[in-house]
């Protein structure tokens, strides 16, 4: 039963510059590992909150929650049911209104998820469906057509599931709906006008709980070109991120994003939109963001860059020359909860995606995890911190197939379904059976090396990952030339070294192996190794390796 709560304001702004989310460090709590609030091995909105003074004295603005509605779990929670109840593994609504005022009070706002591109097979609406059968009006809020052949047996078109294989499943009365995703997520029909009121008030009654914004899932997807077109016979899933498919980044799309800005606008509070949006270019990402639409767009060409000086230069100048006409802040994010964390990801050899199954060079991958983190940081506009990632968490590459519950695991071809690998629960503390996680186990093992890893462990020790990110975040909240912009200044620089200032600042990133010496641009403000400047004004900058400087 869905509960009704009074309405609720967004986070306090007072003493606040407008436009909170341009600057903003926003931190993405995946639920279910983040803390477990009741002891049952799962993470909870309980737990969350427990922890939201940790986030607070990190340094962080805003917390992004993945989902946490009432769903089958099928997708870990992206294939929702309900998209106004809790799923009782994470609480109740009441435990929701809670996190959002406490989160307020400590000067924390709040984005939640919100999955409009499909719902679960378990939704009222495609249960509805399926009952009454072919003919049905329910039916015309999801994608449903007969099949091709002699007998209907062959799928509608051509299209394949982002998780593998046909992206069309047959029911038993011979029709086939379409899911991009898992057979469990049915894509709404966003041509039918009742999908386009429903996702209004959804998004009036979280906001009306006073959620400060909605990260908006597969916001590239809702609409599909007219006629459901064949694409033809080539690999799909390559072509994804690097063309426009008849089922992505459609420019109906932006209909929709122009009456959610209007909805938003109805409240107080500087309310947001942020498109998790896979295009070809930046270019066609910056549609997201311009003026009346979504205001942060995800920066997944940055995500994939490798720590190459010249690779990373060439995508910051084209993400800012992107955001810039349309007045939208640039975005920056290494790790989600989708792709191995770069920990990871940089302690492997380029060229091999954003999900591994190898561990690499530990120490090689946490260096520079820790550079290209307090670089991330140096940019203009907003950046986004991955739960973990402020402890150097690796991914875990060693999870017993028995233990995996990422559906594209158990597919045949598409994603790899190593994802578990970025999802195993954070440890809290040096000692326990999970690490301080919760009373119990955790529903994915703990590495029992993560120990040394632990915020306990970490906390007071100045060489640790988590207090260089507490530091470089109070630095960024501090230093007049960091958060906001939409430029900076290229300073000159060898191969392989990037070096750019801002007002007031200069960041200089070693992406080679070897130390290289190159004239100090300032006062030393922090560094990811030990960094000195000698007598004639020179420093010798360490391999992989980021420092910042007052100037």
């Amino acid at each position: 039963m869905t509960q009704h709560l009074a309405a609720a304001p967004a986070a306090p702004t007072t003493g606040t510059h407008t436009g909170w989310w341009r600057d903003a460090v926003i931190y993405q709590v995946y639920p279910r590992s983040f803390a477990d609030g009741n002891g049952d091995g799962m993470g909870d909105l309980e737990g969350v909150r427990s922890r939201l003074p940790y986030l607070r004295d990190l340094g962080v603005d805003a917390v992004w929650l993945s989902p946490f509605y009432a769903s089958p779990q099928a997708d870990a929670g992206y294939d929702v049911a309900d998209y106004r109840a809790i799923d009782p593994m994470f609480g109740t609504l009441l435990d929701a209104d809670a996190l959002i005022r406490e989160a307020h009070g400590l000067g924390l706002r709040v984005i939640v998820d919100l999955v409009p591109n499909h719902s679960s097979d378990r939704h009222e609406w495609f249960q509805r469906a399926l009952a009454e059968g072919p003919g049905s009006p329910l039916r015309e809020r999801y994608h449903f057509r007969p099949g091709k052949g002699a007998n209907g047996e062959l799928p509608p078109n051509d299209w394949e599931s982002i998780f593998g294989g046909p992206a069309w499943t047959r029911t038993a009365d011979g029709e086939w709906y379409l899911h991009l995703f898992a057979p469990e997520q049915p894509d709404f029909n966003w041509e039918h006008p009742a999908v386009r009121d429903e996702f209004r008030s959804i998004l009036r009654f979280w906001l009306d709980m006073g959620v400060d914004g909605f990260r908006v899932d597969v916001a590239h997807g809702l609409v599909k070109a007219a006629g459901l077109p064949d694409i033809g016979a080539h690999d799909q899933l390559k072509l994804l991120g690097n063309d426009v498919m008849p089922f992505f980044d459609q420019d109906g799309v932006h209909e929709i994003y122009r009456s959610w800005n209007q909805v938003l606008a109805e409240y107080d509070g500087e309310r947001i939109l942020v498109a998790e949006a896979w295009t070809p270019t930046v270019e066609r990402t910056a549609h997201y963001v311009r003026p009346g639409e979504m205001h942060q767009a995800f920066n997944f060409q940055y995500l994939g860059a490798h720590w190459d000086a010249a690779e990373l230069r060439t995508v910051i100048d084209a993400s800012l020359d992107a955001m810039r006409p349309v007045g939208a802040p640039t975005t920056w994010v290494l790790s989600n909860h989708d792709v191995t964390r770069h920990a990871t990801r940089f302690a492997n050899p380029p060229g091999l995606g954003t999900q591994l199954r190898t561990p690499g060079d530990r120490g090689l991958g946490l260096r520079r995890a820790r550079a290209a983190s307090l670089l991330m940081l140096a940019l203009p506009g907003s950046a986004y911190v991955y739960q973990g990632e402020e402890l150097g968490l690796p991914d875990v590459t060693d999870l017993p197939d028995e233990v995996r519950q990422d559906p594209s695991f158990f597919r045949a071809t598409g994603q790899d379904g190593y994802r578990d690998g970025c999802r195993v629960p954070l440890p809290w503390t040096a000692t326990g059976s999970s690490y301080g996680f919760g009373a119990g186990g955790s529903w994915l093992p703990q590495p029992d090396t993560w120990g040394p890893l632990s915020v306990e462990a970490q906390t007071g020790d100045p060489h640790s990952t988590l207090e260089l990110y507490r530091s470089a975040l109070a630095v960024r909240r501090a230093h007049p030339g960091l958060g906001a912009g939409e430029s900076l200044t290229w300073l000159p620089a060898s191969e392989g070294v990037l070096a750019f200032a801002r007002p007031g600042f200069a960041c200089t990133a070693n992406t080679t192996g070897a130390p290289v010496r190159l004239p100090a641009p300032g006062t030393l403000l922090l560094a990811t190794a030990e960094v000195t400047v000698a007598a004639d004004g020179s420093v010798e900058l360490p391999a992989d390796t980021t420092a910042w400087w007052a100037v």
